[in-house]
């Protein structure tokens, strides 16, 4: 069951005033020594809400690293990028057509560092009720879109596990209809979710 209209600002201000702690695809896993001095290369994803529905991408099956898996429009800044928001809006108006001015930057959430070596900042936006995605077929097989009401219950969140470089590894999941939400799209959902439950 899903608590009807979450407010997206309302949201937002609840990021500012008392901020999640920075996430990781460890959380779960804290038995996995984290090697010693590690680089992590700089990301950023677009949690986009347009009519009050989160738009997410199916990547391209052909892709070789994480093919077929649900996730943000976004991938790593580019030396380029001013900064997260601006390499979150470059990747989303390559990956599903989004002009930049089609979206409101309401808030950052904090880092999220990824078992691939990336520290990935979530940025959370409004998007136009008009804008129409157009997927690039060289990333993206699909966008489609959940009810943010659905992202924002805690209750809607599992751990499942499996093994990953001969360990097991533990992970939160989202489910929703033939979407398997998973690892850290799941991870940054979920501390949006925790911060909506407050």
């Amino acid at each position: 069951m899903t608590r009807p209209g979450i407010d997206l600002s309302a949201l937002a201000a609840g990021l500012t005033a008392a901020p999640p702690r920075p996430s990781s695809d460890y959380d779960l896993n804290r038995d996995v020594v984290l090697p010693e001095g590690r680089k992590l290369r700089p990301a950023a994803v677009l949690i986009g809400v347009q009519a009050g529905q989160v738009v997410l991408t199916k990547r391209a099956s052909h892709l070789t690293h994480h093919p077929g898996q649900i996730a943000f429009p976004g991938g790593k800044q580019d030396p380029s990028d001013a900064d997260a928001r601006a390499a979150a809006l470059r990747e989303a108006r390559e990956e599903i057509g989004l002009d930049p001015g089609a979206a409101r930057i309401e808030a950052h959430l904090p880092p999220h560092e990824t078992v691939t070596g990336f520290r990935v900042t979530p940025v959370l936006a409004e998007i136009d009720p008009g804008f129409v995605a157009r997927a690039d077929p060289a990333e993206v097989d699909e966008v489609f879109r959940v009810p943010l009401d659905f992202l924002m219950q805690p209750g809607n969140y599992a751990i499942e596990r499996r093994r990953w470089r001969g360990q097991w590894r533990r992970y939160y999941v989202v489910p929703f209809g033939p979407y398997y939400i998973w690892g850290a799209t799941a991870r940054m959902l979920k501390a949006l979710a925790d911060v909506a439950a407050r």
